[in-house]
């Protein structure tokens, strides 16, 4: 197998692993082709091409995300990973670890951790990377990823996001919820919504939104009260996805253009939170994106029918 067949068959791994550090898609794709390049330049070819190119990618990575936090401590409003529809990595053993550890809520908790327990978490927690391998990545003692590991597996542990544990209970709901939205039924949709439920959008100062939260049902009903009739005025399309494992869909204006991602976090048969990405820079990984502002015009243009 040449060097580019062992890279294109690991690329997937490699990702997915840079993907959680960063959460970016268009940073860990950046991370992934930089790894390819050290790689192909590297004089003598490696005892294992898995554990070199990830702990390349995953040192890539670090230093990228130790100068991102500069940038997303100075963001406007909340800030939200890029939306991923499907993880490219597949790996039987470790399904459960690798859905949850994709969720919008699970890489916002991930932003908590330092870059250093950040990358530790995922290559172990996720990844089940054996400490000699994450030690060689990350360039530190095995003994000191360990308590790396233990803290940031601590952190993460008291701020767990709790989900429907039946996916088809999930999918259920947000067909529900979606259908509701696509015919206009703000009180089918208000129906769906638990008492607490909040409505976050990330526009990072580049998209209209009225303001960041809404917490509450009556609040988060009163913004889809609000913002229905404008989408279903518009002719928008609601193209239901996974997004970031959990149910979700793509929002696009009538020429198909992306508005919006919705991901929807399902407790209990009930919608407990919708988080919304509208900032268009996080958006062009997924086709061309529409502008929202002339969107938003638009529809606010558009009479309504006479009943």
């Amino acid at each position: 197998m040449t060097r580019a067949e062992e890279f294109e068959e690991l690329r997937p791994l490699l990702f997915s692993i840079a993907y959680r550090i960063l959460g970016s898609v268009s940073e860990a794709e950046d991370a992934v082709q930089e790894t390819w390049l050290r790689y192909e330049a590297s004089p003598t070819p490696p005892a294992s091409a898995k554990a070199f190119l990830s702990a390349v990618v995953t040192r890539i990575s670090i230093d990228v995300l130790r100068s991102a936090r500069v940038r997303r401590e100075e963001y406007v409003g909340p800030w939200f990973p890029e939306p991923l529809l499907s993880d490219p990595y597949e790996d039987p053993e470790r399904s459960a670890e690798l859905a949850d550890s994709l969720s919008m809520a699970a890489l916002l908790l991930l932003e908590r951790l330092s870059p250093l327990e950040r990358a530790v978490f995922v290559l172990r927690e996720v990844f089940g990377f054996g400490f000699p391998e994450i030690a060689s990545a990350v360039g530190r003692s095995e003994a000191a990823c360990r308590q790396l590991a233990v803290r940031a597996r601590r952190h993460m542990d008291a701020g767990r996001p709790r989900f429907e544990a039946d996916r088809r209970r999930r999918e259920e709901l947000a067909e529900r919820f979606f259908d509701a939205f696509r015919e206009g039924d703000v009180d089918g949709l208000r129906a769906l919504l638990a008492a607490d439920a909040q409505l976050v959008g990330d526009g990072g100062g580049k998209a209209p939104q009225w303001k960041p939260v809404f917490l509450g049902a009556e609040n988060v009903g009163r913004v889809l009260a609000t913002l229905v009739p404008l989408f279903v005025r518009l002719g928008g399309v609601v193209e239901q996805h996974q997004v970031n494992g959990q149910p979700g869909a793509i929002f696009r204006d009538p020429d198909g253009r992306v508005l919006s991602t919705w991901a929807l976090d399902v407790l209990d048969g009930q919608i407990q939170t919708i988080r919304t990405v509208i900032n268009p820079d996080k958006l062009r990984h997924m086709g061309p994106v529409a502008d929202t502002w002339a969107a938003l015009r638009e529809a606010s243009q558009i009479r309504r029918p006479a009943d």
